[in-house]
């Protein structure tokens, strides 16, 4: 595909797709025409390195032969069934799920299916509301993100995606994550003494800040929807001690606690599910994305037994055509079994520990950096002006700019990069390399980080 293709499928696009389903960082958007492990290659078969993996989507790298053939092999075999009927990797994948659940936390529990994150979350909705009886208002974190759906959209923190639309149902209530670079309370890290998780639990102090009724001991609240580490947010990572606070309120109060798995499950940040780092056990699971690598859309949720028995959360509660079909729980079943055969977490941390490190002497020769952090290989990079601090988005949307260009030379190979924009003020790079990614190709996108904050650094 040439230059002129492109351009002709560019104005194709211009006409006839609608750019409500397309996210245009842009412009002209970038097109590719392949993919193997960790790069994308465009018409010219220059090599991009993504480090940031379809938003965590493809974990086990672009066209993993053993995922692939896992989809081939069912193809030809039993590709579709109505969800009214069984087969057996629904069933496999749903055990391989629970007993991981049982392994992390001692909790027995089921896991129910559907096609995509944001239709798990609407799932997980449903769920906590039945199980509180009825009560619709949630809890959730500034700079969370849980999906654009009608329902999810209410627990997402930006107003950009209710604007257009209003509200279904009863908009979330907020509280500040502990980002402690940026701490909304302007207070330190290292002396503050969890002041944050204090100005949650003074919510509860009584009746008048909305949240308790002390006499009749119940919240007005039903669940706290977390992300163990905020995706879109920016990556960041919360301190030591938070969660297990946290957790200690919210079953004080009968709050549910709902973990958000979908970008930092399946060993993101070196653990199967990335809550487990935190000593906390959920009360509610929901997964997806890099359960099929990508080739599939299939989400779901798990639940403590209690919660989603059948007795209490019956057969038609909620439903989707394609929600457990074949094809999806065939790879993920697949994905379950490559990552009980081998140590992904000795693995994940070691390289994580690697790439944090090289970032970090970036960020010593670079005043624009003004954070790095990490858990795994989900990692951070924060763009700031020279002070170190005052967030830098038109630094960051430049260094996008230049690493799509696919013009950098490194031993004679001109290499391109693909970067994700993050962050509450989008000047954050979130870094999520395949998990399969070589320290040789972290040492190439290393140099490449290096050119491109010396291009930026000096025009």
């Amino acid at each position: 595909m040439g230059q002129t293709d492109e351009q002709k499928l560019l104005e194709q696009e211009a006409k006839y797709c609608s750019y409500g389903d397309t996210v245009h960082y842009l412009e002209p958007a970038k097109f590719f025409t392949r993919c193997k492990g960790s790069f994308l290659y465009d018409s010219q078969d220059t090599p991009f390195l993504d480090l940031q993996m379809w938003y965590s989507a493809v974990n086990f790298g672009y066209a993993n032969e053993r995922l692939n053939n896992a989809l081939k092999r069912q193809i030809d075999t039993l590709p579709q069934l109505a969800s009214q009927y069984l087969h057996k990797e629904k069933v496999e994948l749903a055990e391989r799920l629970c007993l991981s659940m049982k392994n992390a936390w001692g909790e027995d529990g089921r896991v129910h299916f559907n096609v995509g994150g944001s239709q798990a979350v609407e799932d997980s909705l449903k769920l906590v509301r039945n199980a509180s009886k009825g009560k619709t208002l949630m809890l959730a974190f500034e700079g969370g993100y849980h999906g654009r759906t009608l329902g999810a959209s209410s627990i997402t923190s930006s107003y950009r995606y209710r604007r257009r639309y209003g509200h279904f149902g009863d908009r979330g209530m907020f509280i500040p994550f502990p980002y402690c670079f940026r701490c909304p309370y302007k207070m330190n890290r290292d002396t503050c003494n969890m002041f944050c998780a204090d100005q949650f639990e003074r919510l509860f102090e009584t009746e008048y800040y909305g949240l308790w009724d002390p006499r009749a001991n119940e919240a007005e609240y039903a669940a706290f929807y977390v992300e163990s580490i905020q995706g879109t947010g920016g990556y960041v990572v919360p301190p030591e001690g938070y969660f297990p606070r946290l957790k200690r309120i919210l079953d004080e109060h009968k709050i549910l606690l709902v973990d958000d798995e979908i970008q930092m499950g399946f060993y993101r940040t070196g653990k199967l599910w990335g809550l487990q780092h935190f000593g906390v056990k959920p009360d509610v699971l929901i997964f997806g994305k890099a359960m099929t690598n990508g080739l599939n859309p299939l989400a779901g949720i798990w639940a403590r037994e209690e919660l989603i028995n059948p007795g209490v959360f019956p057969c038609g509660s909620t439903h989707s055509t394609f929600a457990s079909n074949p094809l999806g729980t065939a790879v993920a079943l697949e994905t379950m079994r490559m990552l009980e055969e081998d140590d992904y977490e000795a693995r994940i941390n070691a390289l994580g520990a690697y790439f944090l490190d090289g970032l970090k002497d970036l960020a010593s020769r670079y005043a624009i950096i003004g954070d790095v952090d990490g858990l795994g290989l989900a990692l951070r990079m924060e763009i700031c002006a020279a002070d170190g601090f005052t967030p830098d988005k038109a630094m960051l949307d430049r260094m996008v700019d230049e690493g799509i260009k696919g013009d950098m030379v490194v031993n004679g190979q001109k290499y391109g990069l693909v970067l994700d924009v993050g962050g509450y003020y989008k000047n954050v790079i979130t870094l999520a390399p395949s998990l399969h990614i070589t320290r040789a190709e972290i040492d190439l996108g290393l140099h490449l980080l290096d050119l491109l904050l010396q291009r930026v650094s000096t025009s």
